[in-house]
């Protein structure tokens, strides 16, 4: 019988990665820490992430009593635990017996202990070893009132493999590999058609001929290295269900892992499937350039993924407190910025603020990464008190919060397995970076106040009333059928060039182009427009700079919006607009400015009724975003929300600039901190967030 997973706590959760194992030594200091916390409002730590050395300390006998100690320490003074599996970095003596355990490298070598996320996920001593630990952690402490959630290992594949992947080469991952491509294809007539291996002679004759792509052998074959990225993710992803199975035998708390934002190598859509929330670790360059506001972006559409994952409310799992050591240029935040970029991550979805680490640790490689906890001077740090008061800023206006996520109208279409296509392609532009592509695009519903959710090719369109689809080069799956039903439905759907090109093996479409039908439009060819052409599009009366892609397209049904205005291809179009059922397509042909993504989605947005409900007057100043979360059904504490509760949508008005910004209201707002009624002109000091609810 399936167990019913219990609910987190109705508050919004607010600590961090806390590691007693470090300081077992000086009681002193594990006795200031609970003091330290409750003063600081933090209501919940994760525990155990690194420590299973000390939990299992020789093959078989398992030490928790000391981990006992501080889960009921921290539960008897109103602290919860997110109680880690601790999968993430082995015991030597575990290395140093099992080799087996240990990743091999592309090059044939195993690697030596040490660091961590350094195991061989196919390793059936490495499965039974994790086995032994995650069940004696769910035996000991799977029902304890403190423990609310699972942490299940940690950061998956951040630091493993070649190219911080988590890949293993060795003989039973290229195995199980072959097993993997046998379940895709069944047949090695249908891998050779798939990977089209007779370019270059490649055709294989015998499973065994089949090894992982790398510098050693083969390396363009782009259907293999595909595969090999989609592999390698859902062999982690196998390692996973079997931890969460493991701590499942005795407990009905929820399990979630800390994903990485748009981290490369996993494909974080179909994690979240097995996972009952997920969540999100956080780590941006604040200050390291004068313009805070590109840092803004970047972290809020991490944010934005991670709640889109589940279409819920996420958790911040970790942030820092004060700086990030291993960036380059290792900033302070400024006053002001620590509870800016908190309480964006609340914007965009979180039901917790919470850090890496509560103290630092003495030694070793983040012995100078930010934490709550300095090395001295204990809580009478500028940190410690910025913490403190976001902790009671948290407290207050958790009431309002839990019960409520982002519900937005717009969608922007984001694929792990396009993504790894398209910068494999060997075309138009080498590298091809789709992730900054992507990002114009986001960054343009940023800077106009629209939340928007990010969605994959298996995921459903209907109840968005704009999807933006960039770069989709590869067509997946039934995608090109759920575009055409949304449309035909009524939605708006907006593509570019590079788009429909391959399907989900790589292979280029033949004839004409998957959604001509729908775009109304013929695809020929695509030019990468050099720099000194200085190409424009015109649209509605104004020109507009193009970067580099300029696809040559011809019209069929659509109607022409905007033209090239240079090159062999002037007068050709560059923007189209095709109607098709109920609903209407768009096909961006040029690769443009960010003047042109900002009027051109206002636009739309403004078209389709996605836009922000936060009415203002004029435009958003630059800096300045908004993020709106609105009662829902159900949120990542389990929470339900009563339809005809009086608890209404909260906006966070956030400011990311150093200095103030003034904003005009059309409407009444209250603030819900300070009870003042907001309406026309008010100033916003700098990195200031206001969160208002209708007055």
């Amino acid at each position: 019988m399936e167990r019913k997973i219990k609910e987190l706590p109705r508050t919004l959760l607010h600590g961090g990665d806390y590691n007693p194992d470090q300081w077992l030594d000086r009681p002193d200091i594990l006795a200031e820490d609970i003091r330290l916390m409750k003063e600081a409002h933090v209501n919940c730590a994760s525990l155990g992430i690194f420590a299973w050395s000390k939990l299992e300390p020789e093959e078989g006998v398992y030490d928790l009593d000391w981990l006992g100690e501080i889960i009921d320490r921290l539960y008897e003074n109103g602290i919860y635990t997110i109680l880690a599996t601790p999968t993430a970095a082995l015991p030597h003596w575990m290395s140093e017996k099992y080799v087996e355990v240990r990743q091999m490298l592309s090059n044939g070598l195993r690697k030596y202990p040490g660091e961590r996320h350094n195991f061989c996920a196919s390793s059936p001593v490495m499965r039974e070893k994790m086995r032994g630990i995650n069940s004696a952690l769910s035996r000991r402490f799977g029902q304890h009132p403190g423990v609310i959630a699972w942490h299940i290992s940690n950061e998956y594949a951040g630091c493993g493999g070649d190219h911080m992947d988590g890949a293993c080469y060795c003989p039973l991952c290229q195995e199980h590999f072959r097993e993997w491509l046998k379940k895709r294809y069944g047949t090695l007539d249908n891998l050779n058609h798939a990977w089209w291996t007779g370019f270059w002679s490649n055709t294989f004759t015998d499973w065994k001929q089949i090894h992982a792509p790398s510098a050693m052998g083969e390396n363009r074959l782009h259907g293999l290295k595909l595969d090999w990225k989609r592999f390698t993710s859902d062999q982690l992803l196998d390692f996973c269900k079997e931890e969460i199975a493991a701590v499942r035998q005795y407990s009905d708390r929820p399990a979630v892992t800390n994903f990485m934002g748009m981290f490369y190598p996993l494909n974080y859509f179909k994690w979240a499937k097995t996972l009952d929330l997920v969540s999100y670790d956080n780590y941006q360059p604040w200050h390291a350039t004068e313009d805070d506001v590109p840092t803004a972006m970047y972290a809020s559409m991490g944010h934005t993924l991670t709640r889109s994952l589940k279409k819920q409310p996420f958790l911040l799992m970790e942030s820092t407190p004060s700086l990030v050591s291993w960036m380059p240029k290792c900033s302070l935040m400024r006053p002001g910025m620590q509870a800016l970029s908190s309480l964006q991550a609340v914007a965009c979805g979180s039901d917790s603020v919470q850090y890496f680490q509560w103290r630092k640790s003495r030694g070793s490689c983040e012995k100078y990464h930010g934490a709550v906890i300095d090395h001295k001077n204990g809580g009478n740090t500028r940190v410690f008190q910025d913490v403190t008061r976001l902790g009671e800023r948290l407290a207050a206006i958790a009431p309002k919060v839990i019960g409520t996520c982002n519900r937005p109208k717009a969608a922007l279409v984001f694929d792990w397995e396009n993504r790894w296509a398209v910068e494999d392609a060997q075309a138009v532009t080498n590298p091809f970076n789709y992730d900054n592509r992507l990002m114009a695009y986001y960054q343009a519903f940023w800077r106009l106040g629209i939340d928007v959710d990010i969605v994959d090719m298996e995921d459903p369109l209907e109840g968005y009333s704009l999807v933006v689809a960039p770069y989709n080069y590869m067509y997946r799956g039934n995608y090109i059928e759920t575009v055409k039903d949304y449309v035909a439905k009524g939605g708006t759907y907006v593509t570019t060039c590079w788009s429909g090109e391959v399907d989900d093996s790589d292979l280029c479409f033949l004839d004409r182009h998957p959604l001509g039908d729908v775009l109304g439009i013929r695809t020929e060819e695509i030019d990468v427009s050099p720099a000194y052409v200085h190409n424009q599009i015109s649209w509605q009366g104004k020109d507009y700079a193009i970067r580099e892609l300029c696809a040559l397209v011809h019209v069929e049904t659509a109607e022409v919006l905007g033209v090239y205005e240079k090159d062999f291809y002037a007068g050709y179009p560059a923007l189209t607009k095709n109607n098709y059922g109920e609903g209407e397509a768009y096909f961006i042909a040029s690769e443009n400015d960010d003047a042109f993504l900002l009027d051109f989605l206002g636009y739309l947005a403004e078209r389709t009724g996605s836009g922000s409900s936060l009415r203002v007057n004029g435009e958003l100043p630059y800096g300045v975003t908004v993020n709106e979360r609105r009662p829902v059904e159900s949120s990542a504490s389990g929470e339900v929300a009563s339809a005809e509760t009086e608890k209404g949508s909260l906006w966070f008005v956030q400011n990311f600039n150093s200095g103030s910004a003034t904003m005009d209201f059309a409407e009444r707002y209250r603030d819900i901190e300070t009870g003042e009624i907001i309406e026309g002109k008010k100033e916003l000091t700098g990195y200031q967030c206001l969160i208002l609810e209708q007055a």
